[in-house]
């Protein structure tokens, strides 16, 4: 029913893959939402029913401790059924109906109906730090499938017997639910993966990793003959910044609170806060300086402990960055958690240089004089995923501070920590470049379908030959927008 590729003479290639995939378009798009949310579901059992077998495979090749990976896993599978949920509901087809109105001021108004449909065949880019949430059976497959897309996963390269195990899982749960054959398939391998992108077949793509590899994959979506949506989540400090009343009010719990936010997973969290600002004179610097921290763990392989090692460098190496804990260890393999500090004026000075991602258990801690240099460091910021303000509800500078970083990010925080990312109807994961590629858009939350859905209005069609959705019967049960009201 469908295909999972390995590097063996036998395996289909990309373009048979593909070609599957093109066929099942039509049909998994011309199934109701009720059908398709009964899949997701399925597939939901059929791995949670997997689990030991799952969380075993995942362990050998991250490094993940078992704990974080059957709860990761959990809730992947609840991923699956708050989509099918979802759709079940309908609001997600966003109908809109205007009947014909010979009245409307304007002119008279001809009968139209809108809707949004599938995009197509989706290529997903799985993540190496989410084995699970991120990767073969993650937010992307379940959101594209939702919508109504075959998915072609390019697995990634730190958990390939993973990625093949779970991809082999749904193949086998779609064929006894009698799903199209091309409906999901897992490929493997860098040059798989930009084939894929490539092929006029393939309507949309998505990311979750590097800068530097989401970017050159957006410019391969957008370089195409016919461009397609690309929606990359790249990279983020995730700033949290701590006015003087919260620092002198609640000083400690706030260091504690930091310590345990940024090495959670060894620091290898999209949304690990990566830089603190605090005053100068506050005792939070110096209570973690002392704060006892984690002990190294192992990075979940090596190209991320290369990368993380040369970018701890980049940044110590600055002639204004200083370690505010001990360094011993910082570069080792595992790496010990680290902080370092500089001030608020030096990271104006210079910030493309020390307001730069370290993907690992390392995090910049920026004291500052005056509170109006928050203000001054906020608008200097490159898009994040999010932004944090730790303060008092009666602070002066809080108002404006929230108003820039709304600009800056795409989700902003009030005395809490951004290492969480629920999985909701308003949740928003995504911000302007470089967190993401596409703004508008979020990969976490029902809004995630909104990436693979298309508008498409109907004009004086017969009601027999109008989408299921845009009857008037509506045989679907759906909310619908009739003559602009609900």
């Amino acid at each position: 029913m469908g295909s999972t590729i390995t590097e063996t003479a036998s395996a289909p290639t990309v373009d048979e893959v593909l070609a599957r995939s093109e066929r099942a378009a039509t049909i998994w798009a011309g199934r109701t939402p009720r059908e398709r949310a009964s899949v997701l579901n399925a597939l939901a059992d059929s791995l949670d029913g997997a689990a030991t077998e799952l969380v075993v495979l995942a362990g050998k090749e991250t490094h993940l401790d078992e704990s974080r990976l059957r709860s990761e896993l959990g809730r992947t599978t609840f991923q699956l059924r708050f989509f099918a949920d979802v759709i079940s509901e309908g609001s997600y087809l966003d109908v809109s109906i205007d009947h014909s109105d010979k009245s409307w001021g304007m002119g008279p108004r001809p009968d139209i109906r809108r809707v949004l449909e599938p995009i197509g065949p989706v290529v997903v880019f799985a993540a190496s730090n989410f084995p699970f949430a991120f990767s073969v059976a993650g937010g992307d497959t379940a959101s594209a499938l939702a919508a109504g897309c075959p998915v072609v996963v390019k697995a990634h390269s730190g958990h390939p017997r993973l990625s093949e195990r779970t991809g082999q899982i749904i193949v086998d749960t779609l064929a006894r639910l009698g799903a199209p054959d091309g409906l999901f398939a897992v490929i493997f391998g860098t040059d798989s993966g930009r084939e894929a992108l490539s092929d006029p077949r393939v309507k949309a793509g998505s990311f979750t990793g590097s800068i530097p590899g989401g970017r050159a994959l957006f410019d391969i979506a957008n370089s195409r003959p016919t461009p397609i949506p690309f929606y990359g989540e790249l990279g983020s400090v995730n700033p949290t910044f701590v006015t003087r009343a919260a620092a002198k009010d609640r000083a400690e719990q706030l260091a504690t609170e930091f310590v345990g936010s940024y090495t959670l997973g060894a620091g290898q969290f999209c949304t690990k806060p990566g830089m603190l600002l605090v005053p100068f004179d506050s005792e939070i610097s110096g209570m973690l300086q002392t704060a006892p921290l984690p002990a190294a763990k192992p990075l979940l392989n090596d190209r991320i402990q290369s990368g993380y090692v040369e970018a701890l460098a980049h940044l110590q190496t600055h002639g204004e960055v200083e370690f505010l804990t001990s360094s011993v260890g910082s570069d080792g393999h595992p790496p010990a958690p680290v902080l370092l500090t500089t001030t608020a004026s030096q990271v104006i000075a210079d910030p493309d240089r020390l307001i730069a991602e370290v993907f690992g258990p390392a995090a910049l801690v920026v004291e500052y004089e005056q509170e109006s240099s928050l203000l001054d460091l906020a608008r200097l910021l490159d898009g994040q995923l999010t932004a944090t303000v730790h303060g008092n509800d009666d602070d002066t500078i809080v108002p404006e501070l929230i108003g820039v970083l709304a600009t800056k990010a795409g989700r902003v925080l009030w005395n809490q920590w951004p290492t969480g990312v629920s999985v909701t109807f308003a949740q928003q994961h995504g911000g302007p470049y470089p967190a993401t590629t596409a703004p508008t858009s979020t990969s976490v939350g029902s809004a995630a379908i909104s990436r693979f859905v298309r508008p498409v209005a109907y004009q004086g069609f017969p009601n027999h030959l109008l989408p299921l959705a845009l009857q008037d019967d509506n045989p679907l049960h759906i909310p619908r927008r009739v003559n602009g009201v609900r």
